[in-house]
């Protein structure tokens, strides 16, 4: 299986579309929306009227100038990060459009009549209508088989090249409008209304400009707000301070309007104002890269902070269908006779389990393949009455099913149950298996071991899980051993057996109760309840509509392990704002050290000692003070877009690798470049 990279480059064209868009937001409704970016708008605004109207501690022009132009480029600058996080997304929903198309349908007017149907457009098609799809055609919408199987490509959905199976009746009957059917034909009962559909919601999701703040942004918006309003309040009192200070003591010169409003800038987090909203954007942008759409960003950050996860057993944590893995002959038997009359018994069983005992008996028994045509005899159908199907030949009828149907069948045709086949099932059954009799005649020939298959590194994926601290129980309606059986091989931390759509929906609320967070994966409908209950709760494509509309997650590839690739993208999301909020803030230390003794140094020759970077001028202190505000915002744009690293490693650790290198880091590297920036003002001249 071949998996199509889904990887956006930003290109010329949306590096262009990019800058045009942030200067259309250089409105003051848009600069609004973000309390502390606008305060530098408005620092902006007033250093340019500076320019053209002296004032008093304003007299150089040059130097207004300059502060003006670099407040202008700091808008511009977190202008740009968001508008270049938000053309990702739109990279990303202009490839999703290519799979909505105007489709040409076959709408019915009954589903049970295929032969009668009006050819319409897909854009009239509404919720509850019936339409057929044939070897060839796309499917004109989202929508639930209700009749037919075939093979659908999704790859234009899913990025995988190879087909799946949709069929009615299980927990594959949804379907999603751009997909292709390459065989045989489906008669779709429509889920979504023009508008609506799944593609419809992942383009609007993909693109940022629509995408809804979470609660933990809003917090932290406020958070920002809070702290440039107690900025905007000292440096508001500075002003009357420096003209009482200046007549006080006869020395020095009154502070400027542009220096103190250069002084409210630099003070304020403006990197992480200016970065906050291209953080979450990205954040949602690398989700959808990862093939997953999720139906708001609370869920993405959720997943971050999630402890327990709920797996289901079936089709999540097992293939969904159980396999035939061994043979196990009856005492005084040949188990080459055994796999002979089980791939008989089942050459024309159809289900799952049928088709792999035969394949089961090519290949790892030598059995020679037979077609079904070439037998004389009558294939016995499963029922449940009867509970065993199997084949009836001229001189005798070979049959498989339940230990204690095939014993009974076996006793009413004069034979006698074997102690050692019933010993072998009792094992199999202790062991989480599913044992099935095979019989020739009167006589029990042997065992048919039944199991669910694990998927292929489920093991491995759950260990992560472990190694981020969060627990794994696997939830399924088998008996207690099967689910013991299933839970040990898997790798999970707990599992609950025999359990109902209400077991799972109670175990979810107790451990929200105890202040868990929970996410659930899932693809039936029984798992409805639990899932609209979980904080996140992620549903396979190859799942029933009903658990897609329950989920706030979905999956594109069905894969369940992909929830550990959620979690550490919702924990990247998390860190990679907090790492950033950090270094905002311990970059104001060096800020206080370039700006307070350029403002204040003429009054109070003292403070020349805090000169530590030894910055020529007072203005070059300031304007050095302005770029590098500006500048560092640029130089994080990849760091917001790419989000910090994460490794599965306790909160603790994370907590004190993030203080050490965002903390610390952010109190260095403004000394060094606020120093390089002074420099190189003093090379240019401009003192």
């Amino acid at each position: 299986m071949t998996k199509q990279k889904k990887e956006t480059i930003m290109g010329r064209r949306e590096v262009i579309a990019a800058i045009r868009h942030s200067f259309l937001r250089l409105s003051p409704g848009y600069q609004m929306r973000n309390p502390v970016m606008f305060v530098v708008y408005t620092g902006a605004i007033v250093t340019t009227v500076l320019c053209f109207y002296k004032v008093e501690g304003d007299k150089q022009t040059w130097f207004v100038a300059g502060v003006a132009l670099w407040l202008w480029f700091t808008c511009l600058f977190a202008n740009f990060a968001e508008a270049i996080a938000e053309g990702r997304g739109k990279a990303q929903a202009a490839s999703l459009r290519a799979a909505r198309r105007d489709i040409q349908a076959k709408q019915l007017k009954s589903p049970e009549k295929r032969d009668e149907y009006l050819h319409v457009s897909s854009a009239t098609l509404r919720k509850g209508h019936f339409v057929l799809v044939d070897s060839g055609d796309f499917i004109p919408g989202d929508g639930q088989v209700v009749a037919g199987i075939a093979s659908v490509d999704e790859s234009a959905i899913t990025g995988e090249s190879a087909p799946v199976i949709r069929e009615s009746g299980g927990d594959r009957d949804a379907v999603t409008g751009g997909t292709q059917i390459l065989s045989d034909w489906l008669v779709i009962k429509m889920t979504a209304d023009p508008g609506e559909s799944f593609l419809d919601k992942m383009i609007a999701l993909v693109e940022g400009a629509k995408r809804q703040k979470t609660p933990n942004e809003i917090a932290l918006a406020i958070l920002l707000a809070g702290m440039t309003i107690i900025f905007l309040l000292a440096c508001a009192t500075l002003l009357p301070y420096s003209l009482y200070a200046v007549q006080k003591s006869g020395a020095g010169s009154v502070v400027g309007v542009t220096v103190l409003v250069a002084l409210l800038v630099c003070l304020s987090p403006t990197t992480i104002g200016g970065l906050l909203s291209a953080i979450g954007i990205a954040g949602m942008d690398r989700l959808v890269q990862a093939n997953v759409v999720a139906k708001s960003g609370r869920a993405v950050e959720s997943a971050g902070d999630v402890n327990v996860l709920l797996l289901d057993k079936t089709g999540t944590i097992t293939h969904g269908n159980r396999q035939a893995v061994a043979f196990h002959a009856a005492e005084g038997g040949s188990i080459q006779h055994l796999a002979d009359a089980a791939e008989l018994s089942s050459l024309a069983d159809e289900t799952p389990e049928g088709k792999s005992i035969v394949h089961l008996a090519h290949e790892e028994y030598g059995v020679t393949p037979r077609d079904m045509s070439s037998i004389e005899g009558a294939f016995v159908p499963f029922s449940a009455e009867t509970r065993v199907s199997g084949i009836e030949l001229k001189d005798t009828k070979i049959l498989k099913g339940a230990v204690d149907a095939v014993e009974a069948l076996v006793t009413a045709a004069g034979g006698s149950p074997s102690p050692s086949a019933r010993q072998i099932a009792d094992r199999i059954a202790r062991e989480g298996g599913t044992p099935l009799l095979i019989a020739r005649g009167n006589r029990i020939l042997g065992v048919v071991q039944l199991k669910d298959i694990v998927k292929h590194g489920i093991k491995d994926r759950l260990a992560d899980l472990r190694r981020m601290g969060i627990k794994s129980v696997m939830v399924t309606g088998d008996n207690p051993l099967t689910a013991a059986a299933i839970a040990a091989e898997a790798g999970v931390d707990d599992y609950i057996a025999q359990a109902t759509p209400q077991t799972k929906l109670d175990y979810i609320k107790k451990m929200q109760t105890g202040g868990e967070l929970v996410a659930m994966v899932g693809d039936g409908t029984n798992d409805a309840p639990a899932l609209a209950q979980a904080d996140v709760a992620v549903v396979m494509n190859s799942g029933t509509q009903a658990a897609k509309e329950a989920g706030n997650m979905v999956d594109l590839d069905s894969d369940p392990t992909k929830l550990i690739e959620i979690v550490e993208i919702g924990k990247q999301l998390l860190m990679t704002r907090g790492a950033l909020t950090t270094f905002s803030i311990a970059n104001d230390v060096a800020k206080y050290f370039a700006i307070i003794p350029a403002a204040f140094a003429s009054t109070y020759p003292a403070l020349l000692t805090l000169n530590i970077m030894h910055l020529a001028t007072p203005q070059s202190a300031i304007l050095s003070a302005v770029i590098f505000n500006a500048l560092v915002i640029v130089f994080l744009i990849p760091l917001a877009l790419k989000g910090v690293s994460y490794k599965p490693v306790g909160a603790s650790r994370l907590l004190q690798r993030n203080v050490l290198f965002y903390g610390i880091g952010g109190v260095i590297v403004p000394f060094i470049g606020i120093k390089a920036v002074d420099l190189i003002l003093v090379a240019m001249g401009v003192t």
